[in-house]
């Protein structure tokens, strides 16, 4: 009897637990879904009052006599060619101090250096960009000019829009984005890292592997959905960054042509200049669409990176 009443009490507890979970989990889809449903109601108006492609013109004009008229075509080309360059960036870096923490440095040394990396964590998004426009674009100069003058036959390294000299470029933004995701990106490899099963480490050892061999046979085949996981992690981060890149980036009457030395806004950060826009139903509607925009971007790209990291788990 006192088994049976174990079990039926351990029955009871599980069925409630498992409750509980189910309602946590289900509550994070629901809130998802009312976010994605609030954001297309008060879009749809704008959208329908809207006199310009909303995919493919560079213009975002939400007063004056020729009413609406706005796209997304250049603010998502800020936002992928700025978050791009920061991932480009910042992954490589990442992982090396990830394993320098976990393989090479000693403990007495890997401690403090993981606790300064995770400190950029707490560093203020305008203080990134107060340093990105007054300390880091001056220095970048002439690596952008190098770029600019030797490999301007490619797109990416073309004339932009803006004036090299202001620093408000892209490629400005990119490097402290790059930044800003460092510490999340490190943090996460870290640990994955040094979850590595000491038997593949071993193993490795004993066929007479180096240090750098281990590392590369046994460490990062193990953490590579790890990092594919904390680099989606950083791309939603640099996605989603406003106030740096507001300060950073520097406006520009023409379009952009897909170069790293363009200027514009990203979707967060035109969504934060026209703040005081916010009174009229249909110009807030206007950026509630490209907030959606946005959240369908961010969406599809964690989806991707999900199925993409499940495949090499699987594979």
């Amino acid at each position: 009897m006192p088994e049976v009443a174990g079990r039926t009490r351990g029955s009871v507890g599980e069925r409630i637990f498992r409750a509980i979970a189910v309602a946590a989990g289900s509550t994070v889809v629901v809130a998802i879904a009312l976010i994605a449903i609030f954001l297309l109601i008060r879009a749809v108006p704008s959208l329908r009052a809207n006199t310009a492609n909303f995919f493919t013109a560079a213009t975002f004009s939400t007063g004056g006599a020729s009413g609406l008229a706005f796209g997304i075509r250049d603010l998502l080309m800020v936002t992928v060619l700025s978050s791009l360059l920061a991932l480009a960036v910042a992954v490589p870096v990442s992982i090396s101090i990830a394993v320098f923490i976990t393989r090479y440095a000693p403990r007495q040394l890997s401690r403090p250096f993981g606790v300064i990396i995770d400190l950029l964590a707490a560093v203020p998004s305008i203080i990134f960009g107060l340093w990105g426009i007054f300390v880091l674009a001056p220095m970048l100069y002439p690596v952008a000019r190098f770029l600019n003058d030797h490999l301007g036959w490619l797109p990416l390294f073309a004339k932009g829009n803006v004036s090299l000299a202001g620093g408000g470029t892209i490629f400005t933004g990119g490097i402290v984005l790059a930044v800003m995701i460092l510490p999340i990106i490190t943090s996460v490899a870290r640990e994955v890292f040094r979850q590595t099963p000491a038997a593949h480490i071993e193993a490795a050892q004993a066929l007479g592997a180096t240090r750098w061999e281990v590392v590369r046979m046994a460490v990062l085949p193990y953490g590579r959905s790890g990092v594919i996981a904390a680099s989606m992690l950083g791309l939603g981060r640099a996605l989603g960054e406003t106030i740096a890149m507001l300060i950073i980036l520097r406006a520009s009457p023409r379009p952009g042509n897909w170069s790293l030395f363009d200027g514009g806004y990203t979707f967060a950060s035109k969504i934060a200049s026209a703040a005081s826009e916010f009174s009229a139903p249909l110009p807030t509607g206007a950026y509630i669409a490209a907030g959606f925009a946005l959240f369908l971007l961010t969406f599809v790209v964690n989806a991707a990176a999900r199925a993409v990291a499940g495949g090499k788990v699987n594979g």
